[in-house]
């Protein structure tokens, strides 16, 4: 029978599970939604229908595809610094991007080379820092120039030399008085002993002169290599690199080298370049690293080779920082020597006790 009761709660009952799963909130949970319409009775002809129809998502707007068009485009840009240039151009091709190739030892050389020579147009006037008059005085000089600066080492000779102007002079001397003279340079017991064990090997072994060769300079009390090229390279005119922290810090930084070993940093530059270049390289490189190339903040904003080194942005890269950290005659202050090479564009470091 069409008007039976039975059939007729069926039938609601069909109504009210088709209109509990047509309405779904925004965040996808069911929810039971109030029914606003009847639905035809049977007698009317008309089929009978869910009361509501599903909710459906509201159509994209052009405003919300820009948006989605301009994020999705600043993305990509994201994507591409952080991959940087190599994954350019492949993006579209489903290639992975290939890694930059590694420097070869002759494209080192030859930037080497290049900052050398580009060195040199930078710091014409690259010469030894210590003050002297003879190899004496610069043997003594660099010894005690150990843990310290050049400047206090030239404020303080002129009162060690005026006392004991010769090796034999320095060997006869009372340690006590010396060690007065030189405690400005730190570690005055210690450079005592060397300087004055120095000054009676000279004296002894030497005729009290300063020997020309790096196998006689060795045994000296107190002289490695390093000191022993200080002396060779600027007394003697015999080439020889001088690797002192400086010299060492940036050979690291341009790739020069990976050693953290003096001896073996020496041997792999000197490889790198003509043995006529030693002594002024080893001088401009020691400049750079003391005026710009610092061991805390180089100032890579004012750096002139910036083009030539793969540490660039390790210090300050902003030009008007940069300039703030600029010592000596590239900042507008005195140098280290009392009596600087007549080509110093800086100006004379000031004596000991005067205002600096």
């Amino acid at each position: 029978m069409s008007n039976s009761p039975v059939r007729a709660q069926a039938k609601g009952a069909g109504r009210v599970r088709d209109e509990g799963n047509s309405a779904v909130g925004e965040h996808g949970v069911s929810k039971q939604t109030k029914v606003t319409k009847r639905a035809p009775s049977k007698r009317s002809g008309a089929k009978s229908t869910p009361s509501e129809e599903p909710v459906k998502a509201p159509k994209a707007t052009k405003a919300t595809k820009a948006a989605k068009t301009v994020k999705a485009a600043n993305e990509a840009k994201s994507t591409a610094k952080e991959t940087g240039p190599a994954a350019k151009g492949t993006a579209g091709a489903g290639k992975a991007a290939r890694p930059a190739k590694p420097e070869s030892h002759l494209a080192m050389v030859r930037r080497a080379r290049r900052i050398n020579r580009e060195l040199a147009e930078v710091y014409p006037y690259a010469h030894p820092e210590l003050d002297f008059r003879n190899p004496f005085e610069l043997l003594v000089a660099t010894v005690l120039s150990a843990q310290t600066t050049d400047l206090r080492v030239n404020q303080t000779t002129p009162a060690l030399f005026a006392k004991y102007p010769t090796p034999e002079d320095l060997a006869a001397a009372v340690p006590e008085d010396v060690e007065e003279l030189i405690r400005p340079t730190g570690f005055f017991r210690a450079k005592t002993k060397s300087i004055m064990g120095l000054a009676a090997a000279l004296r002894d072994d030497f005729a009290g002169e300063v020997p020309g060769r790096l196998e006689d300079l060795v045994k000296l009390p107190g002289v490695g290599r390093k000191t022993a090229f200080v002396v060779l390279g600027n007394a003697f005119g015999v080439p020889g690199i001088t690797v002192d922290t400086h010299f060492m810090r940036l050979a690291r930084r341009w790739k020069w080298t990976e050693s953290d070993d003096p001896v073996k940093i020496e041997a792999e530059v000197a490889a790198i370049f003509p043995k006529s270049d030693w002594t002024m390289l080893s001088h401009r490189v020691i400049f750079h690293g003391r005026r710009i190339c610092h061991a805390r903040k180089p100032a890579c904003g004012a750096c002139p080779i910036t083009h030539l080194c793969p540490a660039y942005g390790e210090g300050e890269t902003d030009p008007e920082k940069a300039r703030k950290l600029l010592k000596y005659e590239k900042g507008g202050f005195p140098g280290q020597r009392l009596n600087p090479p007549p080509d110093y564009p800086g100006r004379p470091a000031p004596p000991l006790g005067a205002d600096e």
